[in-house]
């Protein structure tokens, strides 16, 4: 039963795709990027309910344009801070080389950094610090990879430059996933050597999977020290999910 429910909402998820795709296709190139913002979080939203995974969100969310940190586990992040306010994100170049998804992606306003390279830290402080000009709200994840959940990697500040130029707040979001038995699901953990297909299995089988959204408070980055700022926020993510 639960593997024909898993294969049922897989099934769903490709048609959403399919949807996501025509209207990128279609509607998107008649939309001003705001309005092509705004029907991301939506669809996201959709898009979690179909993988039976249950938003709950906390805290208040600081008005735009503001720089969004949060802890990174899974690629399900983007969808879960999505759903709970639509956002611009900032993402590894190899999700752009995605087949279809890449594309998907692209569409919803994302930036792609390649985090080997130290000098493209540089071009998208830039594109993100324009951006935040412009009033979008920018979404990152400084660990610069996913963990298991149970805690936070060290923050790498590099992109954090763009909201202290700018004077942007900056809010963290912490992260979990939770499910019918473990209060850390290992069935959302996306490390390692798993694949994105056997990770989508693992989310699809999981009983009463749950994304916490927690935001906390906006913290001011006028005249702020890059490290002295990333550490702040670090800390606040990891006081958060130690509750």
């Amino acid at each position: 039963m639960r593997k024909l429910r898993a294969a049922w909402r897989i099934a769903a998820c490709v048609a959403h795709v399919l949807r996501g795709l025509m209207i990128c296709g279609f509607i998107f190139p008649f939309l001003r990027p705001a309005a092509r913002t705004a029907r991301v979080g939506p669809w996201c939203a959709a898009m979690l309910r179909l993988l039976g995974i249950r938003v709950v969100v906390r805290g208040e969310w600081h008005a735009a344009p503001v720089m969004v940190v949060a802890n990174h586990v899974s690629w399900i992040d983007i969808l879960a801070i999505n759903a709970a306010g639509s956002v611009r994100f900032v993402s590894k170049a190899d999700i752009r080389r995605w087949p279809v998804l890449g594309w998907l992606v692209a569409c919803g306003g994302t930036l792609f950094i390649e985090r080997e390279r130290k000098r493209d830290a540089m071009r998208v402080v830039h594109q993100v610090a324009q951006a935040l000009q412009e009033g979008s709200v920018i979404a990152v994840f400084p660990e610069g990879t996913t963990s298991d959940g149970h805690g936070v990697l060290p923050f790498h500040a590099n992109l954090l430059q763009a909201a202290i130029t700018t004077g942007t707040p900056v809010q963290p979001v912490a992260l979990r996933y939770a499910d019918a038995t473990h209060a850390v699901s290992p069935a959302a953990a996306y490390i390692g050597d798993t694949s994105l297909l056997q990770s989508l299995w693992w989310v699809v089988m999981a009983e009463g999977l749950t994304a916490q959204v927690t935001v906390l408070p906006a913290h001011y980055s006028a005249h702020a020290q890059r490290r002295e700022l990333s550490e702040a926020v670090r800390a606040g993510i990891v006081g958060s999910l130690g509750k």
